[in-house]
């Protein structure tokens, strides 16, 4: 299932609104087989050279249990105003 890490600017939050927005959007503009099911808002880490360190995001994935969901994390099932 396609999940999605966002980095926020600061003037917005993580909150069930934005991750209500962007799922509006990705409906929007992308066919469904391409859509984002999870959102999980996160600074993403980072090398010296800028690139993102897609390990660490597995590793923190795989710390968690299978059944729980991140602090900040959004499902795309959990809006049921997108249906």
């Amino acid at each position: 299932m396609p999940k999605a890490f966002v980095a926020l600017s600061v003037n917005h939050t993580p909150d069930r609104d934005t991750a209500l927005s962007i799922f509006r959007h990705l409906r929007a503009h992308l066919s469904p087989f391409k859509r984002v099911r999870r959102l999980e808002f996160a600074e993403l880490p980072k090398t010296i050279s800028g690139k993102i360190r897609r390990v660490e995001l597995r590793a923190a994935k795989a710390a968690r249990s299978p059944d729980s969901r991140g602090a900040q994390e959004f499902w795309e099932e959990d809006f049921p105003e997108l249906r």
